[in-house]
Parts: structure tokens; sequence; C-alpha cells
């Protein structure tokens, strides 16, 4: 794949948009009071976009929980259904061999209770009438989160 004249391609382009979509969950999270505890965490089996702790459920049941969050961004006009259909059978077992991995590697955190959540985060030329948002540096495009599924898989 040949390089812009600035220096990126078009590959390149999709991380940076990745990575613009995985900023957003996070203020997102944030704003949810869940705490980010990682960001791009990378093994030799992959990566998980996000791991956050924060509470989950209602009354007597909320306890907090450990979320394992795979980020989807799209641009509008897209084949897979903003992410989702990206997110296959395949997938799911490498992010629940990474997520096994992370435990290992940090025990201090495997008694929590964990989830797979997947966030999808779609792409605009016009800033949203309303929710939080984020626009892509020096464009005119802006990213909003579309969907957040809590236990998306097991």
């Amino acid at each position: 794949m040949s390089a812009s004249p600035h220096g990126n391609s078009p590959h390149s382009a999709a991380q940076d948009l990745g990575k613009y979509g995985e900023q957003l969950v996070c203020q997102w999270l944030i704003s949810k009071r869940a705490q980010v505890i990682h960001q791009r965490w990378f093994s030799r089996f992959g990566e998980i976009d996000l791991i956050a702790k924060g509470p989950s459920g209602e009354g007597s049941l909320r306890t907090e929980v450990l979320a394992f969050i795979e980020v989807k961004t799209r641009s509008q006009g897209n084949w897979d259904a903003d992410g989702l259909l990206a997110v296959t059978r395949a997938k799911q077992k490498k992010l629940r061999m990474t997520a096994r991995y992370f435990l290992v590697r940090h025990p201090h955190l495997s008694e929590m209770p964990c989830r797979f959540d997947i966030a999808l985060v779609s792409c605009h030329s016009q800033p949203p009438a309303r929710g939080l948002s984020l626009q892509i540096p020096n464009t005119h495009k802006y990213l909003t989160l579309q969907s957040y599924l809590r236990d998306a898989f097991c």
C-alpha cells in the first residue's frame, strides 16, 4: 500500500479514526463513573481496545465489574452493521483468550466479575444535535457513540 503525500496510508487513517473512537468511548465511560485502566492492551494473543472497571447493577445487586471493551468506529455507509458484524466468533475467541492472559498478568483483578462489551462509534460530517461527540482534529468529522452493548458475548 502506498503512502499519501502526508505520510499516512489509508490503513493509518483508519487506525487514527479508531484511536479517536476509543478516546470518545473513554470519555463516555468516565462520565458513567467507570475507571479506564488500560487502552490498547497488547499481548501475544491480541489486543483489547479498552479495559475499564466500574459499577454495574442496581441496588443491593450493585457490584464493581471489569469490562473488556471492543470499540468499532465506522464511517457512514459501512457494510458491517456499524462494526458489529466484524466481531466474529473468531474475534470473540481471541478477545476471551487475551482477557484471560490479562487476568493472569494482573492477578489482583482476577477475582472481579468480568464482561465483554462492544462500543459502536459512528463518524459524521455534521455535529450531532445531542449527546456526547468528539470532533476529529483538523477535520470536519464528528464521532458519536452509536451503541454500547454490555455483555455482548460470553
